[in-house]
């Protein structure tokens, strides 16, 4: 079998994307020892983060080019058994498709969007979804909007949880605030949230909140951090901040590196993710992972992930979502058993078992694609005679 992984997300600071096809490469060369693999890079420097024994091969980071020409061209002189993607296919795509829609909140919100975002993804998920021969997603959620907005077969969406990596895990609180005051001049004790700044995240609200605990505890010493990197939203969250009324204990990281998320997650007093609307919501497993306890939205497919191990609140209200902050902070014991409950919840995912799953769906696709070939081109020949 030849596999072939479009991942030109891979070194691009394509946060979930980038995290999500850079795990399943390094599961791949321990799971199937068998199989070729081809990696499509966009980025020179991505090599590193691709197993030594797969193929490479450089594609244009354009994505005009990238999907209407280059990564077709690849296809043919390759002759891969499948191509996996994430969301958009190449144009000409000469082989079996595999795609992972993570979610399909520019249907349902495209209002989290900027303009003509919404409009060219319609097309172009669409487009690549009739062609593919499975869809992969990350939770039931996710699975039940895409088989509703796109009228599939239950069977041709398939649920393949994701996971935190291994390198989330905890690590001493004393020496993560130690890096974090060092790299980015934070104080402990601090709330974590992470995520690119854009509208379904959240962050007016979570500011809005934060605000709302310290004028109801005015002796909290708690500070705000905000890791992600800016987005065409990006504006509204920091005049949000700055018009807030404790302007001085909120604090923008930008995008940080994995070694400073963990630190991150490992510094904070506790992980706050108010978003709007998730396909999964990998940070919240993330913070688990590294002991912190958690409170998060409860719409989407957050309850799914963190079950009953977080702290649910509505992103709609700011009381809601201050209570569950106040709550956490002021309960030594309720973190305490969060933390806990957090821990456990997250080793029941592993990046290994996504992996070994989506190689099933590999090796269904391409058997099915052997068996069906030779009937067609039977079919074909008795046509001609």
């Amino acid at each position: 079998m030849r596999f072939s992984v479009d991942a030109h997300a891979i070194g691009r600071h394509l946060t979930g994307n980038e995290v999500y096809i850079r795990n399943l490469l390094t599961q791949f060369a321990d799971l199937d020892k068998s199989a070729e693999f081809i990696a499509y890079l966009s980025v020179a420097d991505a090599d590193g983060w691709v197993p030594r024994r797969f193929l490479r091969r450089h594609v244009a980071t354009n994505p005009f080019v990238r999907l209407g020409f280059d990564l077709s061209r690849r296809l043919g002189q390759d002759r891969p058994d499948l191509l996996h993607v994430q969301y958009n296919a190449p144009i000409g795509c000469p082989v079996p498709l595999v795609v992972s829609v993570h979610d399909v909140s520019f249907l349902d919100h495209p209002e989290y969007f900027p303009p003509l975002r919404p409009q060219q993804l319609r097309y172009t998920v669409r487009r690549t979804i009739r062609r593919s021969a499975r869809v992969l997603t990350g939770s039931e959620f996710s699975r039940a909007a895409i088989i509703r907005a796109y009228g599939l077969p239950d069977d041709k969406v398939v649920v393949v949880p994701n996971a935190a990596e291994q390198r989330f895990r905890p690590i001493s609180r004393e020496a993560a605030a130690a890096r974090v005051a060092e790299r980015f001049r934070i104080p402990s004790p601090f709330v974590l949230t992470v995520g690119d700044l854009q509208p379904r995240k959240n962050h007016l609200g979570l500011i809005s909140a934060f605000a709302e605990m310290l004028r109801a505890m005015p002796s909290l010493p708690h500070h705000l951090v905000l890791a992600g990197k800016d987005s065409w939203h990006s504006s509204h969250v920091h005049r949000a901040a700055r018009v807030s009324g404790v302007a001085d204990r909120i604090h923008f990281t930008g995008f940080v590196s994995d070694d400073d998320l963990l630190a991150l997650y490992n510094a904070c007093e506790l992980f706050v993710f108010p978003s709007f609307y998730e396909g999964f919501g990998l940070p919240v497993l993330e913070a688990m992972a590294c002991g912190r306890a958690v409170a998060c939205s409860n719409t989407s497919a957050l309850p799914e992930v963190a079950d009953a191990a977080a702290i649910l609140f509505d992103p709609y209200s700011k009381d809601e979502a201050t209570r569950a902050m106040l709550d956490l902070v002021l309960d030594g014991e309720l973190r305490a058993r969060m933390e806990k409950l957090g821990t456990h919840r997250a080793s029941q995912f592993s990046w290994q078992k996504t992996a070994a799953r989506t190689l099933e769906v590999y090796h269904d696709v391409a058997d099915r694609q052997r068996v069906f070939q030779p009937e067609a081109e039977r079919a074909a020949h008795a046509l001609r005679s």
